[in-house]
């Protein structure tokens, strides 16, 4: 599977997590699509979040501290929300739609 994006095609690999990270908004709506996701407010602020991580980091947080992370961003932020928006899985879903690489081992850090 790959994707285009102004006319260059995106290698994917065999899950569909793209190879090279790609930040246009364009791969995030073609993505989400995809994956059967309408794009909201909170959908764009969690991709915001995992794109931040990993541009600091290199790679994505897992789950559990996708979570904590996340929640000193939006206070309350529980498992439900994040399960909500992403429901094959928060960390690895979210990393997808947000055009980054798959995550290493069980969603990151």
């Amino acid at each position: 599977m790959a994707y285009t994006v102004d006319g260059v095609e995106l290698d994917t690999d065999d899950q569909g997590f793209l190879l090279e990270p790609n930040y246009s908004e364009e791969i995030v709506k073609l993505i989400a699509e995809a994956e059967g996701i309408k794009l909201t407010d909170d959908h764009w602020a969690v991709v915001n979040y995992m794109r931040d991580e990993y541009k600091e980091n290199g790679h994505t947080p897992n789950f559990r501290n996708m979570l904590k992370g996340y929640s000193e961003i939006r206070p309350g932020t529980d498992s439900k929300f994040l399960y909500d928006l992403f429901p094959l899985g928060p960390a690895k879903q979210a990393a997808k739609v947000a055009g980054l690489p798959q995550p290493l081992g069980k969603g990151g850090y």
